[in-house]
């Protein structure tokens, strides 16, 4: 019924296309070339288009009458645009140009539809063309940490530290499918068959894994780790409680004085929002080097170089490892290497950069505690093929990391930073470690939140006090220890 316009019409497509690339603003010498035919003004005159500002409300259960309506909606309308001209206007020019067309579509195919299932399926549509489809409306919700897609019927989220199971549902896995195509292709990578597994990011930082079929049996597998349009500060943290006032000047301290840092902590339990907090403290005149499988940290400093892993082609061949980043930003003048994670031998080399003058290196690890954090990072020592002495190994260790910060996810789902730990050196055989600062869970409240505090140690002098003075915060420190010793005696 309907028929292509322009002299470069694209070719009839499917249930999903490609997204258009990216798109500039039309010049004002030349009107938009995507507009409906001269024949349909008349019924374009008699249908106004519905409001479509309704993001906050809950959405119905689609049923399968939905989806053939919106399947024959989206095949009219990929029949009747022009994508080439398309791709020529802004996102919202784009947006409007495809809700006036479906407008016309409905009208003209007589769809029995109330204004607000025609608003839905406005919406859904202009999500298809432009976007991630179903994501959009969790994606532009700020309190969602994460998102769970189960294949194309089962879609969860965490909000405030629980997971929920939403409403958002997939037409089936083949939509699913492409929209994980469409999101790593962004970033240079490919997921199908051949390649089932894939890292990337979204174009705000948020993190990403796929999982496809044959190894994801119930459809591909969609994990998303969103990040807050807003970035967290440490006086944030202080409000929800993650650490107190003087825990969190600690922590500056820490930052400020290039103390080497290890965030250790178990999955979900804060670690990279951590990290990011403490590089605000890093002087802007540094010269600062990252290193991660993602890129997700996002620095303020102007003198950063951002390095990410590659995975290897189809080939098997062209991966570009952690270990052979950090061996690199050696020979780049870091006057800090930042490692988004450490999961591997690559942990040698940061504790070797660590060791030779790139002092306020930092890094994040799994693991339960301060100790167990020591622990697997000689175990990964071994996992490289050192043949080192287990003494030889720990006296790496002790020598290169100062500061280890616990971060944890407790089980009512809030995130606590519970223990700050200092590396003082070895004993014999032994790293000898002490906290400046841990969290003690006392009960919980009728509502079932946790109730605890955080405790000073009693330490005085930490061993890197001189370290303070030469950066003349050893007033600063004294005080906040202080201040946190006369507070854990209330």
């Amino acid at each position: 019924m309907f028929g292509k316009r322009g002299n470069e019409g694209s070719g009839k497509a499917g249930g999903t296309i490609a997204p258009p690339p990216p798109v500039a603003a039309p010049s004002s010498s030349s009107a938009p070339a995507v507009f409906v035919e001269p024949q349909r003004e008349q019924a374009r005159q008699q249908v106004a288009p519905p409001p479509m500002q309704t993001p906050q409300r809950k959405r119905p259960a689609r049923t399968d009458e939905y989806y053939d309506t919106k399947a024959q909606v989206f095949s009219a309308l990929i029949d009747t645009i022009d994508l080439s001209q398309l791709a020529k206007l802004d996102g919202e020019s784009a947006r409007e140009e495809i809700r006036d067309i479906v407008n016309d579509i409905i009208t003209i195919k007589n769809f029995a539809m109330s204004i607000s299932e025609q608003e839905e399926l406005l919406d859904d549509i202009c999500n298809d063309v432009l976007g991630y489809g179903p994501l959009e409306p969790l994606l532009a919700r700020d309190d969602i940490a994460d998102i769970m897609v189960n294949g194309s019927g089962k879609t969860f989220i965490e909000v405030g530290g629980k997971t929920l199971e939403s409403e958002v549902r997939f037409r089936d896995n083949a939509q699913l499918l492409s929209i994980c195509q469409r999101i790593v292709s962004q970033v240079g990578r490919r997921v199908d068959e051949s390649s089932p597994i894939c890292d990337a990011r979204l174009p705000d930082g948020s993190r990403v894994n796929v999982i496809a079929p044959p190894l994801a049996i119930d459809g591909p597998a969609l994990t998303i780790r969103k990040f807050k349009k807003d970035k967290l500060t440490l006086d944030q943290l202080v409000r929800f409680g993650a650490i107190t006032p003087e825990g969190a000047t600690l922590l500056q301290i820490i930052g400020r004085v290039r103390c080497n840092i290890v965030i250790s902590g178990g999955t979900g339990s804060g670690k990279t929002t951590l990290l990011n907090c403490l590089t605000n403290y890093i002087d802007r005149d540094e010269r600062v080097i990252t290193c991660e499988d993602t890129a997700e940290l996002q620095l303020q400093q102007p003198h950063v170089v951002r390095l990410e892993t590659r995975p290897p082609n189809i080939e098997g061949e062209g991966e570009i490892t952690m270990r052979d980043l950090v061996k690199n930003c050696l020979r780049m003048r870091p006057e800090r290497i930042i490692v988004g994670e450490v999961r591997g031998p690559e942990v040698f080399d940061l504790l070797q950069a660590m060791n030779t003058g790139h002092d306020g290196s930092m890094g994040t690890i799994h693991s339960n505690s301060p100790r167990e954090c020591l622990s697997r990072i000689e175990s990964m020592i071994a996992m490289g093929g050192y043949s080192l002495p287990a003494k030889t190994v720990r006296e790496i260790i002790s020598n290169s990391i100062d500061i280890v910060v616990q971060a944890a996810r407790l089980r009512d789902g809030s995130r606590r930073i519970t223990q700050i730990t200092e590396v003082m050196g070895m004993e014999g055989d032994v790293i000898i470690t002490q906290d400046l600062m841990r969290y003690e869970i006392e009960g919980e409240d009728a509502s079932g939140r946790i109730i605890g505090r955080h405790k000073s140690t009693g330490i005085g002098k930490p061993n890197f006090w001189d370290r303070a003075r030469y950066y003349n915060e050893e007033k600063r420190l004294a005080a906040a220890l202080d201040e946190m010793e006369e507070k854990s005696k209330d």
